[in-house]
């Protein structure tokens, strides 16, 4: 890829923010706003009964809930291949962004320009809709390097911005699960090292607006 077109890439990306909600995915570029962030994570009305609209099957919710807190509280290091790939299962539908937060090379230092964009997403998750729900804060890189290395990174990665949220925010550890993808789920298989792969994607795993 040439040096014009990944400028032109990121460029399209930023201009385009928001743009794509299939299956709940938002993508956001590097100056993401609160409400951006806010409308991509809020969670879609659900029913119980025969009324029409999304229906919410209590046993299915009892099933998730239970599962997310076995890994609450865990460190992301200590997560296994089987549970990462249960909670990008469990997470392929629910609210979601990804943040194109970028950080220092070789490094798990926020870079200054991704600043304001995890300042915004603390905002977001500190906002009375988003009260009591749990969230998953997965790390993502590109494809340069060991698949060892770039698990290693993107955990690392996940586990400075869920510090970074506790820390400024107030936004309780139990809330926050992290999980680290390394260079498995690349947003662009043809280009592994385009930029858009390094990416933060939180999720909005709670399911509590059922309506009685």
């Amino acid at each position: 890829m040439t040096r014009f077109d990944r400028f032109f890439g990121l460029k399209a990306i930023t201009l385009s923010a928001v743009l794509t909600m299939s299956a709940g995915l938002a993508l956001a570029g590097d100056n993401v706003s609160t409400n951006q962030i806010l409308d991509a994570l809020k969670p879609k009305p659900v029913t119980r009964g025969l009324s029409a609209g999304p229906q919410a099957d209590p046993a299915v919710q009892a099933k998730e809930s239970t599962f997310l807190n076995t890994v609450r509280n865990r460190s992301t290091r200590s997560l296994s291949t089987g549970e990462r790939e249960q909670i990008a299962e469990l997470a392929a539908t629910k609210p979601k962004i990804d943040l194109e937060i970028q950080f220092d090379y070789n490094s798990a230092d926020i870079a200054k320009t991704s600043v304001p964009s995890v300042q915004a997403l603390g905002k977001a998750l500190s906002d009375p809709s988003l009260k009591g729900s749990t969230f998953v804060v997965a790390g993502h890189t590109d494809a340069i390097g060991t698949e060892e290395y770039n698990q290693g990174l993107s955990e690392r990665r996940a586990d400075t911005i869920k510090k970074y949220l506790v820390r400024n925010y107030g936004l309780a550890g139990t809330d926050l699960v992290t999980v680290g993808y390394g260079k498995t789920k690349l947003k662009d298989t043809v280009n592994g090292a385009d930029p858009i792969n390094r990416r933060v994607q939180v999720v909005n795993m709670d399911t509590k607006t059922a309506s009685k």
